[in-house]
């Protein structure tokens, strides 16, 4: 769903009421878990966390005047959605959470390249996203996009 909300916590007082409560708890778990190195911001109309210019100065390659985004949250039209970059690109990571899914939520999981959706609000993992988000440090990150966006440009 796209928004005009210009800061998080107008982001958040736009929220339909029943996404409210879910969304702050997922916020507030990124906020706990995710490590030093990353900055919570608005990003591409989504509540976002990005590794901040004074550290990757370089930006994001669709967009150097962008920091490089990593993670978003969302609240779409049908569900909440996690957007995890370093699960895209990261192959093991994103092994380890698809079989660590069904150990924490009954329903199937629903999920995109990097998209995580949450129909049920009842039902967000709040703990394996926790544990999800120490997994992978701002300089793990960096050095991963690295890694694939310049083995990518020279193909």
């Amino acid at each position: 769903m796209k928004t005009d909300a210009v800061s998080i916590e107008d982001y958040l007082k736009k929220l339909p009421e029943d996404r409210v409560e879910p969304v702050q708890k997922l916020r507030q778990t990124i906020l706990d878990n995710l490590p030093d190195g990353f900055e919570e911001t608005m990003s591409y109309g989504m509540i976002g966390y990005v590794v901040p210019h004074r550290i990757f100065p370089a930006g994001y390659h669709c967009d150097p005047k962008l920091p490089l985004p990593f993670i978003n949250i969302a609240s779409q039209k049908n569900f909440v959605a996690l957007y995890h970059m370093g699960m895209y690109a990261d192959p093991e990571l994103l092994n380890w959470f698809t079989n660590e899914y069904p150990n924490h939520v009954k329903s199937k999981l629903d999920m995109g390249k990097s998209c995580v959706r949450f129909k049920k609000m009842d039902q967000i993992p709040y703990a394996l996203i926790a544990e999800l988000l120490k997994k992978m440090t701002a300089q793990n990150w960096i050095d991963l996009y690295q890694k694939n966006y310049t083995d990518n440009r020279k193909k």
